[in-house]
């Protein structure tokens, strides 16, 4: 079993900017869901258990917030998709850049072509090794491609199931035994 939290809400969600392996800080918001996510977790008796996060600051940050106390444990598979020559842009400043990016109408497979950056199956590599290798039940705090194409693993999805999946941040989301559910999303 897993419990999956997307970092809070940053100045670059809002603003619309790809992050990738940038970073921007949590908006007051974004902080804010971090500490709703570990009222959440301990709520339902889940707040002790090891936390596996993404070694970047939005992760990190969310972490501390939502579970002071408890030693986070980073691990470079969780990081979000890289994203090549777009990390820090709008979309819009990519259809200036690279008309034909955003031509295919699927709402996910257009994340995996920037230039420089990580294609799916690469993704899915290290995300399938982390599967793999958790010893456990776990807390991870990760991002939102990272999110939705770990819980599809999870679930043995395929990449067209996992883009229908939410990435809101503010929710806890319970993975495990082929059962996915939201224990709480802010609204």
């Amino acid at each position: 079993m897993l419990l999956i939290l997307r970092h809070g809400e940053t100045e670059w969600n809002v603003a619309g900017r790809m992050q990738g392996g940038l970073d921007s800080p949590l908006t007051a918001r974004g902080r804010q869901q971090a500490r709703d996510q570990g009222a959440i977790l301990r709520a339902a008796g889940l707040g002790q258990l090891p936390l596996l996060v993404s070694p970047l600051g939005r992760a990190m940050q969310t972490a501390r917030l939502a579970l002071p106390g408890v030693a986070p444990q980073p691990d470079p598979r969780l990081a979000e998709v890289a994203m090549g020559h777009w990390q820090g842009l709008t979309r819009d400043e990519i259809a200036a850049n690279w008309p034909e990016a955003l031509d295919d109408p699927h709402p996910f497979r257009w994340k995996f072509r920037a230039p420089g950056g990580e294609s799916f199956e690469q993704l899915a590599d290290r995300l399938g090794a982390f599967a793999a290798e958790r010893p456990g039940p776990a807390i991870v705090v990760t991002h939102g491609v990272t999110s939705q194409v770990l819980r599809g693993i999870l679930l043995g999805m395929d990449l067209e199931s996992m883009a229908g999946l939410e990435d809101r941040q503010g929710c806890v989301w319970h993975v495990g035994e082929g059962q996915h559910m939201a224990l709480d999303c802010e609204a």
